[in-house]
């Protein structure tokens, strides 16, 4: 299945990268997908177009960030939300009026699945800890990349990995923020969970040993 960019921003874009993200869901073929890090939402509709031909119309997707920058953000490391693409600039400011980081564009974007998609705004150290961990069988987990965040939006997903599912971390051995692979690192090691590190050493795959 082809990766698509929808005239938005993704953490994905490099060649290959998005395909093998798809490849790796298709195969697992989760029924409720958990992704932390929505951004532009580009991931979400490639995710939801999937599961939709995997399973029909029984699938749920849960989408969770913060979808504006302000200073509760601030510390974490983010992909860049403003376009070089002066036709994407001309397109969002002028023409739809909107921006792709919002919560309200990302709503746009995945309308076709409203009835299967729940998005949800606020900080993955608060809001992971309120949902009900029991009824996902898939994370992707690519929020904030400071240690402590990682950490906890990890030690909130165990319960996913203890009762089969998977939690699939992105930007594993990024170089400007070593707190992923930190925090990854210890996690399994305190729980003795199996991890994968593919695609390069773009993930991380964390499952049950």
């Amino acid at each position: 299945m082809n990766y698509k960019k929808y005239f938005r921003k993704t953490s994905l874009k490099q060649k290959g990268v998005g395909e093998f993200f798809l490849d790796e869901i298709a195969t697992n073929k989760p029924s409720v997908f958990l992704e932390v890090g929505v951004f532009h939402g580009v991931t979400a509709r490639n995710v939801c177009e999937l599961l939709y031909r995997l399973h029909g119309k029984n699938f749920k997707y849960v989408g969770l960030d913060l979808f504006e920058e302000t200073s509760e953000n601030k510390s974490e490391i983010i992909p860049n939300t403003k376009f070089s693409n002066p036709l994407k600039n001309i397109y969002f400011n002028y023409v739809k009026k909107q921006n792709p980081y919002s919560i309200e564009a990302v709503e746009e974007l995945l309308k076709k699945f409203k009835n299967n998609v729940s998005l949800i705004k606020g900080n993955s150290n608060i809001i992971l800890k309120k949902i009900d961990m029991s009824k996902i069988d898939y994370v992707f987990l690519d929020g904030g990349h400071d240690y402590e965040t990682v950490k906890n939006d990890l030690v909130c997903c165990r319960e996913v990995i203890i009762n089969g599912g998977t939690v699939l971390c992105d930007d594993y051995d990024l170089s400007y923020a070593p707190g992923v692979k930190k925090a990854i690192d210890e996690f399994v090691s305190i729980n003795s969970f199996k991890c994968s590190i593919i695609c390069n050493d773009r993930f991380a795959k964390i499952v049950k040993n």
